[in-house]
């Protein structure tokens, strides 16, 4: 697969090499303990959280854990409320630790404090809690500011380096998508590469497939010269890809973001989406189960420099999170820019 080219690979591979770098002799963690866990998505029902699970139970079962480890989640429609209820009831519960994909921002903090003091570990990835309240510390699929130099790359590829482009995101509590997004901005106000993309406007669809549509479907009708709605979101690339191509506008708007090869691979074939990106949440998952049994089994006691081994993946290193100060990362990438020369190898 086509692995990102310039400023983004440059940023990726440092910031990967900085996360195995050896700082002691890695840790590993004794096979076959009792380390009972729940995995928490944002929600359930969509396949990269589907594909995180997968990836967990592969960790678990390498591991030997003679615990349980139980994929749960709330509704769309009740995320952030859902989690919070769902992480309090696994502290109460006196689960060892929870994997969080945190969808509530800082509103769920005071339930990982609480968490936390209670002795459950608090472990998030994919969507770290801002201020870093209870979180042991953040599984990072990539680092977030490659993903913003990544997307305004795209978006000036697709645009042909000049026009309206406008961000289809999924929730406004999200704060991994709110941090690439600032990280596009950036990028953009920084570099005068960028000087004639003028970014319109940012939606949000929720993740939910007909919201999301919809919403693409308000952009193109608001911004009549609009070139790019670049969807940081699997669940509103493919809505935006699908609502372009029902109006035939796929010549006129083009669709790019973060998305999965087997949902994007026909709006990649056809034009719609011609650029996306992402990385794999069967490995995401899997390096989040390896830490979370690290961290629960006290092979590792979640502190910035500590290096452990995480099976098929290798050695890892928890180091400060540089978008959240105070906080720590395990920092996983990369990612891959897909193209109609490589999506269809991926997708199958």
């Amino acid at each position: 697969m086509m692995k990102l080219s310039g400023l983004a690979l440059a940023a990726g591979l440092a910031a990967s090499l900085m996360g195995s770098t050896a700082f002691a002799e890695a840790v590993t963690a004794t096979p076959g303990q009792e380390v009972n866990a729940v995995l928490l998505p944002k929600f359930l029902g969509i396949l990269p959280f589907d594909q995180a699970n997968r990836g967990a139970q592969e960790a678990a079962a390498e591991l030997g854990s003679t615990g349980k480890l139980e994929f749960i989640g709330p509704t769309p429609e009740n995320s952030a409320a859902g989690q919070i209820e769902m992480l309090t009831t696994a502290t109460t519960q006196k689960q060892h630790v929870v994997m969080l994909s945190n969808n509530a921002g800082d509103q769920i903090a005071p339930a990982a404090e609480a968490a936390a003091a209670a002795g459950t570990k608090v472990v998030t990835w994919d969507s770290p809690i801002p201020n870093g309240a209870g979180e042991a510390f953040f599984v990072a699929q990539v680092d977030f500011g490659s993903i913003g130099t990544v997307m305004a790359d795209m978006a000036f590829d697709l645009a042909g380096g000049a026009g309206e482009v406008a961000i289809l995101s999924a929730s406004p509590d999200a704060s991994n998508q709110n941090a690439w997004i600032e990280a596009m901005k950036g990028t953009m106000a920084s570099d005068a590469k960028y000087k004639d993309l003028k970014l319109v406007d940012v939606v949000y669809g929720n993740d939910q497939s007909e919201e999301s549509y919809n919403k693409a479907l308000g952009l193109v009708d608001k911004y009549p010269d609009l070139k790019v709605i670049m969807a940081p979101t699997t669940v509103g690339i493919v809505a935006a890809a699908k609502a372009m191509q029902d109006e035939g506008l796929c010549e006129k708007v083009k669709v790019s973001g973060l998305g999965l090869p087997a949902e994007m691979v026909s709006y990649s074939l056809n034009g719609c989406a011609p650029q996306f990106a992402l990385w794999s949440f069967v490995d995401l998952g899997y390096l989040t189960y390896q830490a979370s049994y690290a961290l629960a089994t006290g092979a590792i006691k979640g502190e910035v420099g500590e290096e452990f081994t995480a099976g098929r993946m290798g050695t890892f290193k928890i180091e400060e999170d540089p978008g959240r100060a105070g906080a720590k990362r395990i920092l996983m990438g990369p990612f891959t820019v897909y193209t109609k020369d490589n999506v269809e190898a991926a997708a199958n």
